[in-house]
């Protein structure tokens, strides 16, 4: 079988669904290829979207029309150790009102809804589709081929959002190295059936309100943390782990997440809930300096392929960058058929719209937060030195109080010491 289009997208999440979305509503003839039955299978991700600017433009009511669960108005950070738990709470009313931004969701409604109007919009889905190889031609990438039917599909573009590990980019020569271990993460989480009523009382919500939580030091010293994000009547509650740090602590997702799950303070917030699913995939977590090259004669690279993802420790951003690069990509797909131009140096505008954008320019401004993340003591030492303070403030013990500043040194020196408090301070300050 062979077929020809104006344009190939490998890969239906958010990136290639929306270059395809972009580039079918300008009347381009475009494929969408999903290796799934339908897209998002694969992908049992419960998480926040943070805002998505680009589909906004495509959808006004963005808000009203995706299948999101709720809308975040509450931030938590929580540093917990063995028997303890400190809390930061942010609550913003700003936040409370369209434009949302951020939401809940299931990536497997998200992502079929999403490729369902680029279907609508006259892209052509084609699932079950694996890429076995790209098609080169005169240096440049032509088109692909797929396992099934010994299918060869023909396009003067292609663009790659196929995830982590991207093949396609890998066999267009756009990625020449094998990603380390330590850029990489492993992102495993479960699903808990809860109603919506217990939620909204045990959470402090009300109608379609949200809560996130992000959680350091429950990951047995591995480098990591958690989540627990609130869904209409459901919670999402994971982990994201180094792959190399599991390797070397001789840890296993599965095993941290059940004993975190059981943690005082998470069984709390669990109680009563059934667990309804595993699941786990791959995250690129390098940043900036493990992107690939952007562009090639005939192609183009987004989404997690690209490594779009912002990882600091504080925040966790991904779904709104693959979109926002899958946009700027079908934009730039866009103009090269109307330049007739499809070479590397065209597609190079594609490379200057997401530097113009908050994509690399985020991406960029937050490049040392992964190495800073190779710091051991934040996982183990840092929520201890904190909740270990914490108690000492409010114990009543009738022996008397310390200073603070005395408190304070007296347990830096005990947990983290000085000299390295100060180097931490200055690597995150550098870093955030």
């Amino acid at each position: 079988m062979k077929r020809t289009y104006d344009a190939i997208v490998v890969g239906a999440g958010p990136a290639g669904s929306s270059a395809a979305l972009t580039m079918a509503r300008s009347g381009l003839n475009v494929a969408l290829l999903e290796r799934g039955s339908f897209p998002g299978e694969k992908n049992m991700f419960g998480g926040v979207l943070h805002r998505m600017t680009a589909l906004e433009e495509v959808f006004p009511d963005f808000w009203n029309q995706a299948p999101l669960e709720r809308h975040v108005v509450q931030k938590n950070l929580s540093f917990i150790t063995e028997g303890s738990c400190f809390n930061v709470s942010f609550d913003s009313e700003e936040a409370d009102r369209p434009p949302y931004n951020g939401y809940t969701i299931f990536r497997p409604r998200f992502d079929h809804w999403l490729a369902g109007e680029a279907v609508k919009a006259g892209a052509t889905l084609l699932t079950r589709s694996t890429v076995d190889d790209v098609i080169i031609e005169n240096g440049k990438v032509a088109g692909v081929t797929l396992l099934r039917d010994e299918a060869q599909l023909r396009a003067p573009v292609v663009i790659a959002a196929d995830g982590v590990l991207s093949f396609t980019a890998k066999k267009a020569g756009l990625r020449s190295a094998e990603f380390s271990p330590s850029n990489q993460g492993v992102c495993i989480k479960a699903l808990i059936d809860m109603t919506k009523e217990v939620i909204d009382d045990r959470f402090g919500l009300v109608l379609n309100q949200g809560a996130s939580k992000e959680i350091v030091g429950c990951t047995s010293g591995v480098r990591g943390g958690s989540f627990l994000y609130t869904n209409y009547d459901s919670l999402s509650l994971g982990m994201v782990l180094e792959l190399a740090s599991l390797n070397e602590k001789g840890k296993t997702p599965y095993d941290l997440l059940n004993a975190f799950m059981q943690q005082p303070q998470m069984a709390k917030l669990l109680k009563g809930g059934r667990l309804l699913e595993y699941s786990a995939h791959l995250v690129p977590k390098g940043g900036y300096d493990m992107k690939p090259e952007l562009v090639g004669d005939g192609i183009m690279v987004a989404g997690d392929a690209a490594a779009f993802c912002i990882v600091t420790g504080l925040n966790l951003e991904g779904i709104n960058l693959a979109a926002q690069s899958g946009v700027l990509a079908g934009k730039a797909a866009i103009e090269a058929h109307r330049q007739r131009d499809f070479s590397k140096s065209s597609l190079t505008v594609y490379r200057k719209m997401l530097e113009e954008s908050f994509v690399l320019k985020d991406l960029k401004l937050y490049k040392r937060a992964p190495q800073m993340l190779h710091n051991d003591r934040i996982y183990s030492q840092y929520p201890e030195l904190v909740c270990s303070m914490m108690d000492e403030i409010y114990r009543i013990d009738g022996k008397p109080k310390d200073t603070m500043t005395r408190m304070l040194l007296s347990k830096v020196k005990k947990t983290v010491g000085l000299k390295n408090l100060m180097a931490d301070v200055y690597s995150g300050w550098r870093a955030l």
